[in-house]
C-alpha cells in the first residue's frame, strides 16, 4: 500500500513462532515433522536477526540473543538428530533475560529504567528507584520461570514441558507484567499528590 505504513511481518511471524515454540516442538515431535519444521524456524529466526541489525534501542540485543539462540539449538537438533536440544530453549531465553536485566543493574541505567525513560525522559528519582526495584522483581521471575522450564526438560514429558512453556509461564509473566502496571499507577499517581 503505497504511503502507508507497512506491516512488519518479520517481527510478526518470529513473535509468533516464539510465543508457539513449545507447540510447533510438541507437533514436531508428535508428527515426526521436525526436518521441515526446524529449517523454517532457523529461516524466520535469521530474518529477525539481520533485521534488528538496522534497529536500536535498549531490547535490541535481548532480540538478537534470543534470536541466535533459537537458530543454534535447532541447528544443533537438526545436525545431531537429537531434538532433546529444542526443548532447551524457554531455559535459554530465561537465562539470557536474567543476564541482560541483572546486568543493567550493575550499569548507570538499568533496562527497565531505559524502557521507561522513552515514554518518560524526565523521570523522577522516586521513578528511578521503582524502576530498580521492577528490575530486581523480573530477575527473580526469570530465574524461578527458567528453573521450573529446566526441570521440564530434565523430567522428560513433552506434554508438562509444553504445558509450563506453552501456557503457564506466559500466564504468569502476563500476571507480573498487569500487577506491576497497577503498582505503577498507583506510585505515579501517590506521587502526583505528594508534589
Amino acid at each position: 500500500m503505497r504511503g502507508g505504513r507497512s506491516v512488519p511481518v518479520i517481527p510478526l511471524l518470529t513473535g509468533l513462532m516464539l510465543l508457539a515454540w513449545p507447540f510447533l516442538i510438541g507437533y514436531g515431535l508428535a508428527h515426526n515433522s521436525l526436518h521441515w519444521l526446524l529449517p523454517l524456524m532457523a529461516l524466520v529466526l535469521l530474518l529477525r536477526l539481520r533485521q534488528t541489525r538496522r534497529h536500536a534501542g535498549p531490547m535490541r540485543y535481548v532480540v538478537q540473543s534470543v534470536a541466535v539462540a533459537g537458530v543454534a539449538l535447532c541447528a544443533a537438533s537438526y545436525v545431531l538428530n537429537a531434538h532433546r536440544w529444542l526443548l532447551l530453549y524457554p531455559v535459554v531465553v530465561n537465562l539470557v533475560m536474567l543476564t541482560v536485566f541483572a546486568g543493567s543493574l550493575w550499569t548507570a541505567m538499568p533496562l527497565v529504567e531505559r524502557l521507561a525513560r522513552l515514554r518518560e525522559p524526565e523521570l523522577s528519582p522516586a521513578g528511578v528507584a521503582y524502576t530498580r526495584r521492577v528490575t530486581k522483581v523480573w530477575c527473580v521471575f526469570f530465574i524461578g520461570n527458567g528453573a521450573i522450564a529446566l526441570f521440564t526438560v530434565l523430567h522428560g514429558d513433552v506434554r508438562l514441558w509444553t504445558l509450563w512453556n506453552g501456557m503457564v509461564s506466559y500466564i504468569l509473566m502476563g500476571t507480573l507484567m498487569a500487577a506491576e502496571w497497577l503498582v505503577r499507577q498507583r506510585t505515579i499517581k501517590k506521587e502526583k499528590r505528594n508534589a
